[in-house]
């Protein structure tokens, strides 16, 4: 039968020495990590900061010709400029998702994108629009301003513009 060979432990000392070393280095990679992980969070919350402050930029840059065209019309008093003008401003607009609320007389009154303004009597279904006095907006399906309507009422219905809002 052969010896086995019987490696001496090593001392006590020797092996508490070894995993203070080893503490030391975990404790020093988790100091790191914590440090990528906070510098991670200022670079995203740096970056939302920009990115609040300027969403708007791409809509702006397209609106700075639709100035200069306004203001070269009113230099030059000259009407088919401000046509060509409302041409411009309403491409911006499109390019930046807003589309107009104009509902038809007739068309159902909705008070999610629309505002009454007055009831009144009329040859027409109640709650309907009579007329538009003001044409609204979206921006993709959030209504940024209402349209503002005349909303037809029943001769007997005592309706007032306020009971619509």
């Amino acid at each position: 039968m052969q010896e086995e060979t019987v490696q001496p432990e090593k001392p006590i000392e020797e092996l508490l020495l070894e995993a203070q070393a080893k503490i030391e280095e975990q404790r020093e990679a988790m100091l790191r990590a914590v440090a990528d992980a906070d510098n991670a969070r200022k670079r995203a919350q740096a970056e939302a900061a920009s990115g609040q402050k300027y969403a708007v930029e791409r809509f702006a840059e397209s609106l700075l010709p639709v100035m200069d065209s306004l203001q070269a019309a009113l230099q030059s008093k000259d009407v088919s400029g401000v046509e060509l003008t409302l041409r411009q401003l309403e491409a911006a607009l499109e390019r930046a998702s807003v589309r107009e609320i104009d509902p038809r007389p007739g068309e159902r009154f909705d008070p999610h994108r629309h505002q009454a303004m007055a009831a009144v009597e009329a040859n027409a279904d109640p709650n309907t629009v009579v007329a538009v006095m003001q044409k609204g907006y979206l921006l993709h399906d959030r209504v940024l301003r209402p349209a503002l309507v005349t909303v037809a009422k029943s001769a007997s219905d005592p309706i007032s513009a306020r009971d619509l809002d």
